[in-house]
């Protein structure tokens, strides 16, 4: 039974996840689904990739958090246009991002004359997998902070992801972590993931994230 309602719930979630796909396709932008555990580095990812743009792309970003508006005031001071959806903080708050709530949050960043949106998910590594925003792209990130074996663990995370981010690249002294084994144990699940490494602190490889981005806005433009 339970399986059965869940089911339902998620077909309903697909038919506004059509409508979300179609409000950002008639608008021509972009949609990336940035997911992670918390504290992986999702907004600061997104506080640099932002500064990056310099006006070159218009970007907005939609946020979810359980309670709160922290991460979305971060990502405000930078003038770009900023959704915050709480999930349900009377009732303990969803552990993810609905299709539904994207819609009602499509009004406050003005798709128009957008080229790029950010949907920064609730921090979960389980939940937002399972659930269609009208995205083109998911991409998950995991911090060498929270060990190699992630894309075993939560494989349907990384099933799903067109882009895995490993951050926090900086911190590889000071924490036994093998990179070589996480890029194995993704690839394992998803031989088609993209990898970038990445610390924000230091700039490595966000270029590489960069291109990841460029490579997909012309992907998208030549469909």
């Amino acid at each position: 039974m339970e399986i059965s309602v869940l089911r339902n719930v998620l077909d309903a979630n697909d038919v506004i996840a059509k409508e979300n796909r179609k409000a950002f396709d008639a608008h021509g932008c972009f949609v990336v689904n940035l997911m992670s555990a918390p504290g992986s580095g999702k907004t600061t990812l997104l506080e640099r990739t932002l500064r990056a743009l310099d006006g070159r792309l218009k970007a907005g970003v939609i946020e979810g958090d359980v309670q709160g508006s922290l991460d979305a005031d971060r990502l405000a001071r930078l003038g770009v246009p900023v959704a915050q959806i709480n999930t349900d903080p009377h009732f303990g708050g969803e552990c993810h991002l609905d299709a539904r709530m994207v819609w009602h949050a499509l009004p406050a960043i003005e798709l128009d004359g957008l080229d790029l949106v950010f949907i920064e998910n609730v921090g979960n590594l389980v939940c937002p997998a399972s659930w269609d925003l009208g995205e083109d792209a998911k991409v998950v990130l995991f911090s060498v902070t929270e060990g190699e074996d992630k894309p075993l663990k939560y494989p349907k995370m990384f099933q799903q992801a067109r882009c895995a981010v490993l951050s926090k690249m900086d911190l590889l002294p000071h924490v036994p972590f093998k990179v070589e084994q996480a890029v194995e144990f993704a690839r394992r699940v998803n031989p088609e993931l993209e990898i970038v490494f990445t610390s924000s602190v230091l700039d490595d490889g966000l270029e590489e994230w960069y291109g990841f981005l460029r490579s997909q806005l012309r992907r998208r433009s030549a469909a």
